[in-house]
């Protein structure tokens, strides 16, 4: 019987958070990390993953693993690592991405198909190339966990020029919903998380211009801190969410309430 305490128990897992270092996929690698769960983080540079995995290892278990996950080639290599490496993946985080902004009449095709291609076309991908890994972790009690970071812009239409990175959440945010359908069988749940505003490097240029304004915005009168997202992924890696499948669950404050 499981008890209260041991719903929201994920030690001793393993996990991979790609974008995992810096911003919100940080944020949730160091709380992954302290509850004890063995953590890959993946980056494009060599250098952030090895300075985010020597602060993550003040708490427990991190390893950090160069990738650019645009770059389909990278994507097999990655998975082909974490299978040398991990006989069975608990939880994938699938964060990493990029955004690209520009007025209507200006918006350029290289920005569209590299925010899709990091966006989206990666989540699938790295997902079906550690699919097997995922389905030697879960059962139908545990099931393992695929938890994509989607956004509140692909909720509610912008007032920014991001078109493609929109269009991107958005599609991440279905494709999370097909994914739970077909690997429910194999005991694997895919949830997706939709940030609002939080302090990255991402949204420092909309924070540092307007962050009162937006602030005030929003229902709940404050920006997204770690502990929101944090909270929101170990409880979508547990057991208290054994249940929960295909559900974006938006962390914004109520942001999108007001788009």
């Amino acid at each position: 019987m499981t008890t209260q305490t041991s719903l929201f128990d994920i030690s001793g897992k393993v996990a991979l958070v790609t974008g995992g270092t810096r911003g919100i996929g940080l944020m949730i690698a160091r709380g992954l990390v302290q509850a004890g769960v063995k953590t890959y983080v993946v980056s494009r540079k060599a250098e952030a993953c090895a300075e985010a995995e020597a602060e993550l290892r003040q708490y427990g278990q991190a390893i950090g693993i160069a990738a650019d996950l645009a770059d389909p080639l990278q994507v097999d290599r990655l998975a082909h690592e974490i299978q040398q490496r991990e006989p069975k993946l608990h939880i994938l985080v699938n964060n990493a991405g990029a955004t690209w902004g520009a007025r209507f009449g200006e918006f350029p095709e290289s920005g569209w198909d590299k925010v899709m291609d990091l966006n989206l076309k990666s989540i699938f991908f790295l997902t079906q190339k550690l699919g097997a890994l995922l389905q030697a972790a879960g059962s139908a009690v545990d099931p393992a966990r695929v938890i994509n970071i989607g956004s509140v812009d692909g909720l509610t239409s912008p007032d920014y020029g991001n078109y493609s990175y929109s269009a991107s959440k958005a599609a991440v945010h279905h494709l999370t919903r097909h994914l739970a359908s077909h690997l429910a069988s194999v005991n694997i749940n895919v949830n997706a998380i939709a940030p609002g505003p939080f302090e990255t490097k991402m949204t420092e240029f909309m924070l540092k211009s307007s962050g009162d304004a937006i602030a005030q915005s929003i229902p709940l009168r404050r920006i997204g801190q770690a502990s929101d997202v944090v909270g929101t992924s170990v409880f979508l890696a547990s057991a208290a969410s054994a249940y929960i499948t295909g559900a974006i669950i938006p962390l914004d404050g109520g942001f999108s309430t007001t788009r």
